[in-house]
């Protein structure tokens, strides 16, 4: 029958889940420590327990040398001759050994405490080994454990043969335990430590989604439905992307069962987390389009297939969607798909696409000192606002010029004749001044030195109405009779002259206009009587 203290050994190795033997050694260890210690030497002892009466002895053991060899160490090595004395005449060989007893009724308090501790760091140094043994092949694997107690943020899980702890950033921020809960982990990591082996468990881990959908859909469990992809963020929204291995099995019916009730049964489990099924597709492009449900996608294209980069572009409606809410959409389907993921919206395309084009073509960009109609305080005010090209300026609306000091509805109205006569652009009654007007005739009227005299003065008549006291009336009339004496015997068209309103200052040009066409029509009716 065993003795009391072997008994109590094989107690103490079941509760550690070690091996009994590994505790006998570290009590035969620890006495003979002791029993060194307290007779202050280096000799080379060893303890030895006896099971049925619980009896511990210990020894000090001496190598034997031969007669003609030199002893180096006197305290663990002894001749021959010496060896066989001590043993009573028994033969004995070089080499062997010899041990002499130990009395250790003498040990003390001191001496059991000192055993005591090494006891317990064996012990302890047993049971971590156990420990590391017993999971560090089982990463990644779920396993049924309680909660035991709340420390801080962390909860500390009893696995059975061994403690996890929790971390915070490991659970779900939707889940509540209480002690003594039933849940399912996962076996996140086993860390080797100097305190011993930290079993690290995880409720955020994707494994855990993976073993819900084995347990609840029996086409998982004998892989007719196989999951490719998992992207989660706990407590919040899962992708599962699902392919099936029979062509007459839909793999997200199969996940969803029949009214939702498979799917229900998991989120009931992980406390009300959203799932996106989705089936899984080779071709990338497709995948994407899938993954980033319940957003609607125009195309996909593939920017750069060495990076794994694709671009997405979506309708204006369809962006914030896609995105979703903190960029949570997107980040899942790009963990889901293992690619980078730029979504853009159509409009933000269109504007890149002509961007681009604009780069190609070089960028025009002329001076707005070109467009001569606008005159100098319009360019500088234009210049001094940041308008430096005539092609920026063209892309502005009028209520963008509005903003600019000292721009009004005239001047605005002034800028856009401008530029559009600046490229080429007339609008019906105005006349190009770059081209050569033409005659009504076949031949083209060619003014003389005369008519050049005549338009010069009817040019600076028409210049003077602009003053708004002088008499409309007399200021015609005296223009026909410089018109007249420039040239008395040519005949003239006009039997009366009409009495010319007063111009408005601000359209000082259009007298100048008014008054060069009257005489290039006064030359051409004049010349149309001389050939009747």
């Amino acid at each position: 029958m065993s003795s009391p203290l072997y008994q109590s050994i094989e107690a103490l190795s079941r509760e550690k889940s070690i091996d009994p033997s590994i505790v006998v050694s570290a009590v035969e260890e620890a006495i003979a420590l002791a029993t060194r210690k307290y007779y202050k030497t280096q000799e080379n002892m060893r303890g030895e327990l006896d099971k049925e009466s619980g009896e511990i002895k210990v020894y000090a053991y001496k190598t034997v040398l031969g007669d003609d060899v030199e002893i180096e160490d006197p305290v663990n090595q002894i001749t021959l001759e010496e060896a066989q004395v001590m043993a009573g005449g028994a033969e004995l060989e070089p080499g062997s050994e010899i041990r002499l007893y130990k009395d250790i009724r003498p040990l003390g308090r001191i001496a059991a405490q000192l055993a005591k501790q090494v006891i317990f760091q064996k012990v302890r140094e047993a049971e971590r080994d156990t420990v590391f043994n017993e999971y560090a092949h089982r990463e990644k694997e779920v396993l049924s454990a309680t909660v035991k107690r709340v420390e801080g943020q962390d909860i500390i899980i009893d696995l059975g043969k061994a403690e996890a702890r929790m971390p915070k950033r490991e659970q779900s921020r939707l889940e509540q335990f209480s002690v003594g809960e039933r849940i399912r982990v996962v076996l996140l990591k086993v860390d080797r430590a100097a305190k011993g082996p930290q079993v690290v468990v995880s409720r955020a881990a994707p494994e855990l989604v993976s073993n819900l959908f084995q347990s609840e859909v029996p086409e998982i469990y004998d892989n007719t439905v196989v999951i490719r992809a998992i992207a989660r963020e706990a407590g919040e929204r899962t992708k599962i992307a699902v392919m099936s291995r029979d062509k007459d099995v839909d793999p997200v019916g199969a996940c969803v069962g029949m009214k939702g009730m498979r799917v229900q049964s998991i989120i009931r489990e992980l406390r009300g987390e959203k799932i996106d099924i989705i089936e899984y597709n080779e071709e990338i492009t497709t995948f994407a389009e899938k993954a980033l449900q319940p957003a609607k996608v125009s195309r996909v294209s593939i920017v750069d297939i060495a990076d794994k980069q694709l671009e997405v572009i979506v309708d204006d409606t369809q962006l914030s969607l896609a995105i979703g809410k903190k960029g949570q959409n997107v980040r899942l389907a790009a963990k889901l798909l293992g690619w980078k993921i730029d979504i853009k919206s159509e409009e933000e395309k269109r504007q890149e696409v002509e961007q681009q084009m604009t780069g190609f073509s070089g960028g025009p960009s002329t001076p707005i000192e070109a467009v001569s109609e606008l005159g100098d305080s319009v360019i500088q005010k234009l210049v001094a606002f940041g308008i430096t090209t005539v092609e920026a300026l063209a892309d502005m609306t009028p209520e963008e010029l509005e903003v600019i000091p000292g721009i009004g509805e005239k001047t605005l109205e002034r800028i856009s004749v401008a530029v559009r006569h600046y490229f080429g652009q007339y609008e019906e009654g105005e006349t190009n001044p770059n081209t050569p007007a033409e005659a009504s005739t076949s031949e083209a009227v060619e003014p003389t030195d005369s008519d050049a005299e005549t338009a010069h003065a009817l040019t600076s008549e028409a210049t003077a109405a602009l003053d708004p006291d002088s008499n409309s009336e007399s200021v015609a009339t005296e223009t026909m009779e410089a018109v007249i004496a420039a040239d008395p015997e040519r005949p003239h068209a006009i039997d009366s002259v009409d009495v010319v309103p007063a111009v408005n200052p601000e359209a000082g040009l259009e007298a100048t206009e008014i008054a060069e066409e009257a005489v290039i029509n006064d030359k051409v009716d004049g010349e149309n009587q001389g050939d009747a």
